[in-house]
């Protein structure tokens, strides 16, 4: 494939990198790269909402100690600012664009309804339904469909970051330039360059057996960026969604917060009774990581499969008039949720951790910037405060636009860049090995480093992703890349980040939960991975 020129590529097609992609296309001309479909991100499987101070009595600074709380302390407190004060505008712009976000209906004469979750101290959540993600996707999609200066190319999956290594004239001064490609569909290798290259490809949550996380979530952002120098921060910290379906059919389906913050109970299948009383005085409206943990203690301690959400004591009308595409959906696995509880099970759900940025979306290397899933931010500190996920995209998207449009004249032309060489590699005739270690790293990071992990275990869980690291830098130098072969040799790097993490921090504070280290520490500090 031949080579590709733009001033802007943006690598994934969800919240952040399309907010980004609108900010820029007025004056530059921008690619956006899909590793698939468009809206097969973590963006359009949002149910929840977006957070904003929108309801009378509310304030910033409510919404930043609920973030604060939620992080265990962890927090940057400037970003947490930052964030939060740009939240009503984010929301203006999107409902600009055609978002149907849910109306008011309230006396005080409130423009959008707003509900509240977890962790939440005011109801502020701006959201379609119980399909929140799903309505702004298509809505930034439509509109930068519609935008000349963008170009939007599907089933392309990044490999690698392009720097002054691959350059004809040789460099070292770390700069990004651009990004190889496969073309899917073909097989074919492209290479994309670029004065600016914003990294938009969301989280790692396949790195877990049960996820709640698209296909694609492989963390390959996380990875390139490793590769290519840059930092990583706070990977110990993966959010467990405290409420996924429990369905040996159906993979990947999430029940709403939004559904224990309108009244649903959690209850033991064995005797129906709510246990959440009993860990924390907040019961179901607890913060996620204290709700995952508990329903991880009462399945382990009575060896259950799952536990039951009940949403059933609520008038009929309600439920389905709230939740009417859970309804929908569990009425064809034979549950009406309106007459009967829901099995649920945590299943890793948002990667807090990530590539470590500045308030204008800025990465450690020059060309290079992050914004969504991807970063560490300092906005969730050791555990996301519900809503807050698409509300970074939008604001850091944007940040890192204005920052590339502000200082358009300080990036070089990328120069010329080494094509693709694969003269010495060749067909692979063993897919079985990706398989199967794709297999083992997901089950192993799934029973060793989980919600309540033990030294002992994450040493196992170092020892087995090292031997894979191994095999997988082996296969990858000798055989023809494949899709799957990208997602696996980036679920080494990150599985490996993850459990280094979580073998630096010896203490317990949101996310990361040891028993060998219960408690928290006084001081908050980041963990940072310097490659």
């Amino acid at each position: 494939m031949a080579d590709h020129r733009y001033d802007v590529i943006i690598i994934g097609s969800g919240a952040a990198g399309l907010t980004a992609a609108l900010n820029l296309a007025d004056t530059r001309k921008v690619v956006v790269l899909a590793k698939g479909a468009l809206s097969e991100g973590s963006t359009a499987y949002a149910q929840g909402g977006i957070a904003a101070v929108l309801e009378p009595g509310d304030t910033f600074e409510s919404h930043i100690e609920d973030t604060m709380v939620a992080g265990g302390g962890l927090n940057n407190r400037r970003t947490v600012e930052f964030v939060i004060e740009h939240a009503p505008q984010a929301i203006e712009r999107l409902a600009a664009l055609g978002v149907p976000f849910n109306p008011g209906d309230g006396p005080s004469g409130d423009r959008w309804h707003l509900t509240r979750e977890g962790g939440h101290s005011h109801r502020r959540i701006v959201h379609v339904d119980d399909a929140t993600g799903s309505a702004v996707q298509q809505a930034l999609e439509k509109a930068a469909a519609a935008h000349p200066n963008i170009t939007l190319v599907t089933d392309m999956a990044a490999i690698d970051l392009v720097t002054g290594r691959h350059a004809e004239r040789y460099s070292g001064d770390g700069r990004v330039r651009g990004v190889y490609a496969l073309h899917r569909p073909s097989g074919k290798v492209a290479l994309f360059t670029a004065r600016a290259t914003i990294l938009a490809t969301g989280g790692a949550g396949r790195v877990y057996q049960f996820s709640t996380a698209p296909r694609g979530a492989s963390g390959d952002g996380i990875a390139m960026a490793w590769r290519a120098g840059c930092r990583v921060s706070n990977m110990e910290f993966n959010q467990f969604h405290p409420t996924a379906l429990y369905n040996l059919e159906v993979k990947n389906f999430l029940i709403t917060e939004a559904m224990r913050g309108e009244g649903g109970q959690l209850k033991l299948p064995t005797n129906h009774r709510r246990f959440m009383p009993r860990f924390d005085s907040r019961a179901e409206l607890a913060p996620r990581d204290v709700v995952a943990r508990a329903i991880d203690h009462e399945i382990k301690r009575l060896g259950l499969d799952y536990v039951h959400l009940d949403i059933s004591h609520k008038p009929a009308e309600f439920v389905m008039e709230h939740f009417p595409t859970i309804y929908a959906k569990l009425l064809t696995l034979g549950i009406d949720i309106t007459k009967e509880p829901i099995p649920v099970v945590p299943a890793m759900h948002y990667t807090c951790g990530g590539v470590v940025i500045d308030l204008d979306g800025r990465t450690d290397l020059p060309g290079l910037y992050a914004a969504g899933e991807v970063t560490q931010s300092g906005l969730h500190g050791a555990n996301r405060l519900a809503s807050n996920s698409l509300l970074e995209c939008f604001v850091f998207g944007e940040a890192a636009a204005k920052h590339i449009l502000a200082h358009w004249d300080e990036f070089p032309d990328p120069g010329v860049i080494r094509e693709w060489d694969e003269s010495r590699v060749r067909d692979s005739d063993e897919d079985i090995v990706v398989q199967h270690n794709w297999r083992e790293i997901r089950r192993f990071m799934w029973d060793y480093v989980g919600i309540v992990r033990t030294t002992k275990r994450l040493e196992r869980a170092l020892h087995r992703a090292t031997l894979l690291q191994q095999e997988v830098d082996d296969y990858y130098g000798n055989y023809r890349i494949t899709s799957d072969l990208i997602e696996l040799r980036n679920l080494v790097v990150v599985a490996t980040l993850i459990v280094r993490s979580a073998l630096a921090r010896h203490e317990s504070r949101g996310l990361h939960y040891t028993l060998d280290y219960p408690e928290m520490l006084p001081e908050a500090v980041d963990t940072i991975l310097v490659p």
